[in-house]
């Protein structure tokens, strides 16, 4: 938790630094280019810019404590309030993806690991081989282009509603972003846990219970799965960036009105405060998710609680 905290002052460095490498500065790329210097020098003055570096990130970094993550001069709006609109759609669309994934890769790598040198396991380790190696945005235009525009079973069109029940309510527009989201996620999870098992497998634990009449059904789900699933439960947490990633991908192929389109919008149109204010809530989640995946990883597998001294 100690490492956290320091993980997280250190991304309000990094995040304040980028701030000040703005082009002309902070108050140039949020007045615009065609501001006047002296519109910059009352803008700076009036936000006190033209105090010394760390004065000012002291500022900064109390604003964040209050929640501040400043405004964006394209929306007119606080960041702090279109993230909090955004965040629990883009929650909802990653949530599900991971949710579908594990249900689909968790059984499928025990499989795999199973039968491993055999054909069918040869053939399922190429297909989610392809499924990793195949970017985000194509998986997304074959089944838009395959299910959406081919065969029109779902919408071309993620849901458009404000809230989350709306998104909900609209569960057949959802299908085609959750299944992208889906792809890369279970070719990255099956692999791991198919390795993960594979390696339980030849574990001394494992002969023994073999030796004492235990049921290959009864060794894989009492223990080989138990202590399999750490490494997946690892890769959830440090996975949080990538599955952001593939987000703002997805989110903007279905026009899915979430934190990843609302990061590409401000891309196009330099609204840099809302840029690193999403970068900023990224990289504290990233940090959040691996310190949940450590506690979790303790909590299934008491050896990692182990305390060399």
């Amino acid at each position: 938790m100690l490492q956290a905290v320091v993980v997280v002052w250190v991304v309000t460095i990094v995040v304040f630094f980028l701030l000040q490498q703005i082009p002309g500065g902070p108050a140039k790329g949020i007045l615009g280019v065609q501001a006047t210097e002296e519109q910059v020098r009352a803008f700076e003055q009036a936000q006190g810019l033209d105090q010394p570096l760390p004065v000012q990130y002291f500022h900064y970094l109390a604003r964040l404590l209050g929640g501040d993550l400043g405004e964006s001069y394209q929306l007119n709006q606080r960041v702090g309030d279109l993230v909090a609109a955004r965040l629990p759609k883009t929650l909802v669309l990653t949530g599900l993806s991971t949710l579908v994934a594990l249900v689909v890769a968790v059984p499928l790598g025990v499989w795999q690991a199973v039968k491993r040198n055999r054909p069918t396991d040869y053939a399922l380790s190429a297909v989610t081989l392809l499924l990793y190696s195949t970017p985000v945005f194509l998986v997304g235009f074959v089944l838009l282009i395959v299910f959406g525009i081919g065969t029109g079973w779902f919408p071309v069109q993620a849901p458009q509603a404000d809230t989350v029940a709306g998104i909900f309510a609209d569960s057949k527009a959802l299908v085609l972003p959750v299944l992208t989201g889906t792809a890369a996620v279970l070719a990255v999870f099956s692999r791991y846990l198919r390795s993960s098992v594979v390696d339980n497998l030849d574990e001394d634990y494992v002969r023994t219970a073999r030796a004492k009449g235990a049921s290959e059904r009864r060794i894989l789900a009492r223990h080989v799965l138990k202590n399999s699933l750490t490494s997946v439960v690892a890769m959830l947490g440090y996975y949080l960036p990538v599955m952001f990633g593939g987000a703002l991908v997805t989110e903007k192929l279905f026009n899915y009105p979430g934190m990843g389109l609302l990061f590409w919008n401000a891309a196009q149109t330099s609204d840099f405060p809302v840029l690193l204010g999403v970068v900023l809530i990224v990289s504290v989640a990233t940090v959040v998710g691996s310190l949940l995946a450590d506690v979790t990883q303790a909590l299934i597998d008491p050896r990692t609680r182990r305390v060399k001294t």
